[in-house]
């Protein structure tokens, strides 16, 4: 299988490139930079641009772009970089994959969509929320329709938190946890939506080759958590107590806006339509999850 990734830099798609690489599939990389090996394509989302000989018989493409969501305060500059970091390009590679007929698409999307569900379970049937994020995941999922209606399976991969050694929620927690001052966020009751880093590629390579595959899935483990019951199993990982509680009105005097839509509020997402095609998690608790994390840090 020949798969092209788009945002093979970061986290997920550098463990997804060397997953797909290690059983023997052909990876190739698309970069905005001048490219630096024969498994690398220029694109420039910006111009509308992509080189072809990337998409020239590729089996699936993967599209992973975007700012990182917590990595600075939500200003209205910043926002808007969100917004075109996702939408821009995810509107230029779906217009290029149907233009070269690639027969699959996995686009990133986040249980985001969903806003905040407080108690209620969701699954991938449920309607979008309210919020930037959800605005945001909306608008994001929307840009790939051009693939899907040139008849490309196309899957809106919708990621909950990912769990893994280094990077991401965990690496920013880590330093705070280990010396002693983890805690609860807020009243501690808002779900988290987590996968692990593992079964996150796995879901991917799962939606690349299952036909049954197609539209919203919800990427995330079956047994979403509580922010208190995450704290807790957090600081046994790490062997630390978890006394403090950090209110609401002081993260939002820290973060802001990103406070109110994606720390004090949350979605208890759970994989309907991944579970639906028979797949099972390496990962099914989070204590399990931060515990591996932790033995691979």
């Amino acid at each position: 299988m020949r798969v092209t990734i788009a945002g093979s830099s970061g986290l997920i798609g550098t463990a997804l490139a060397a997953a797909l690489r290690a059983d023997g599939h052909q990876v190739d990389r698309l970069v905005r930079r001048p490219v630096a090996g024969r498994d690398e394509f220029r694109w420039d989302p910006e111009r509308g641009r992509v080189d072809s000989r990337a998409l020239d018989g590729a089996d699936a493409v993967v599209n992973l772009c975007g700012a990182g969501i917590g990595d600075r305060r939500w200003s209205g500059a910043y926002k808007q970089v969100l917004r075109d970091s996702r939408i821009v390009p995810t509107d230029v590679l779906a217009h290029a994959v149907a233009d070269r007929s690639v027969p699959v698409l996995v686009n990133a999307s986040a249980v985001g969509f969903y806003g905040d569900t407080g108690d209620l379970v969701v699954t991938e049937d449920s309607p979008a929320g309210s919020g930037f994020l959800a605005g945001l995941c909306r608008d994001w999922e929307r840009a790939a329709a051009s693939a899907a209606a040139a008849g490309t399976r196309t899957v809106l991969l919708r990621s909950g938190t990912v769990i893994a050694p280094s990077g991401g929620l965990i690496g920013r927690l880590r330093p705070l946890f280990r010396a002693g001052l983890g805690g609860r966020l807020g009243n501690g009751r808002q779900f988290l939506s987590w996968i692990s880093l593992d079964d996150e590629v796995r879901a991917i390579r799962a939606a690349l080759t299952t036909p049954e595959l197609s539209g919203p899935v919800n990427a995330t483990a079956p047994n979403p958590v509580t922010n208190r019951d995450f704290t807790g199993a957090f600081g046994h990982a790490v062997h630390r107590p978890t006394p403090w509680v950090v209110p609401g009105v002081v993260l939002r005097a820290a973060v802001g806006e990103f406070a109110d839509e994606a720390v004090l509020h949350g979605q208890r997402a759970v994989p309907r339509a991944l579970e639906a095609t028979g797949f099972t998690f390496l990962h099914n608790t989070i204590a399990d999850a931060l515990r591996t994390a932790e033995r691979g840090h």
